[in-house]
């Protein structure tokens, strides 16, 4: 059985849960073990947390884990990206809050934090180190999907804004020519089985594999300068490839409205319920037999 409630009901009355400070550190998990390839001059540097909500000098990436309450979980697993403008992570807003809205709909999520690479200093790159964790995170959790009671083949991908760009080079575009694997979280695929894109910036779109990408739910502001033609226009290119795509426009809104943090509106009050809609239309959220 699926859990559908408005979501406005439900931040109100789980308001507590939901805007519960990070987990402590000592939960994030490091997705790679012996440190992430070219971070090495950057060992045991610590990140930096600022007003308890953003997180910056990300040198070694790990996945905080928001498991769904047994009651209602139904082995759906999604690794939420923060955005940031990749020169720090909303960490709050776009990773633990949607994290436990998630749970709500019975999936187990992982909060991701990459690497920096427009952050003052920073020598990573987009497209090469963020873009690497993005992909080590989905095999991660492909490879310790029982361990959470994970379906692995119902791992999805979310991302908000810069986010969302992560999402895209992931899922949209070819990976890039990798050595050897390294260890049997290597072996795993890197293909989510879904991809959710919220205000997604214009890296990555269009994509340039889109025939192979998995289906997607994508939703923008109507007058966001910067990502409301991204969004438009990857669903357009998955719809004329024939790739399942859903999108939702939202009128008179712009940029970063996360979880209706910032907005009234009720459109933007309820679109996690439109993403529930299509979680359980696609059967994402229906235990396989």
């Amino acid at each position: 059985m699926t859990f559908r409630r408005p979501l406005l009901a439900l931040l109100l009355a789980c308001a507590g849960p939901v805007f519960a400070a990070p987990a402590p550190e000592d939960a994030a998990i490091p997705i790679w073990p012996h440190g992430a390839p070219g971070s090495e001059r950057h060992a045991g540097e610590a990140e930096r947390l600022e007003d308890g909500a953003y997180v910056h000098n990300v040198h070694n990436p790990s996945l905080t884990v928001f498991r769904a309450d047994a009651k209602h979980a139904n082995g759906a697993a999604i690794i939420v990206i923060p955005g940031g403008g990749h020169r720090m992570l909303v960490f709050q807003n776009e990773g633990v809050v949607p994290a436990k809205a998630l749970n709500r709909f019975g999936v187990t999520t992982f909060v991701l934090k990459y690497r920096l690479a427009r952050e003052p200093g920073s020598t990573y790159t987009i497209e090469g180190d963020a873009a690497a964790d993005a992909r080590r995170a989905v095999r991660w959790v492909r490879a310790h999907a029982a361990d959470y009671g994970v379906d692995p083949h119902r791992i999805g991908i979310m991302g908000f804004s810069a986010g969302g760009e992560l999402v895209s080079l992931v899922t949209d575009n070819l990976a890039p020519a990798t050595p050897a694997a390294a260890d049997a979280i290597d072996r795993e695929s890197a293909r989510p089985d879904f991809q959710v894109l919220i205000y997604p910036g214009p890296l990555g779109i269009p994509g340039k594999a889109v025939a192979s990408a998995p289906p997607a739910f994508i939703a923008a502001g109507s007058i966001d300068p910067c990502c409301a033609t991204p969004a438009l226009a990857l669903y357009d290119q998955l719809r004329k490839a024939g790739v399942s795509a859903e999108l939702h426009m939202f009128a008179d809104t712009d940029h970063g409205f996360n979880l209706a943090m910032h907005s009234e509106r009720l459109s933007i009050q309820h679109w996690p319920d439109r993403l529930d809609d299509w979680l359980n239309d696609e059967g994402w959220l229906i235990p396989r037999r």
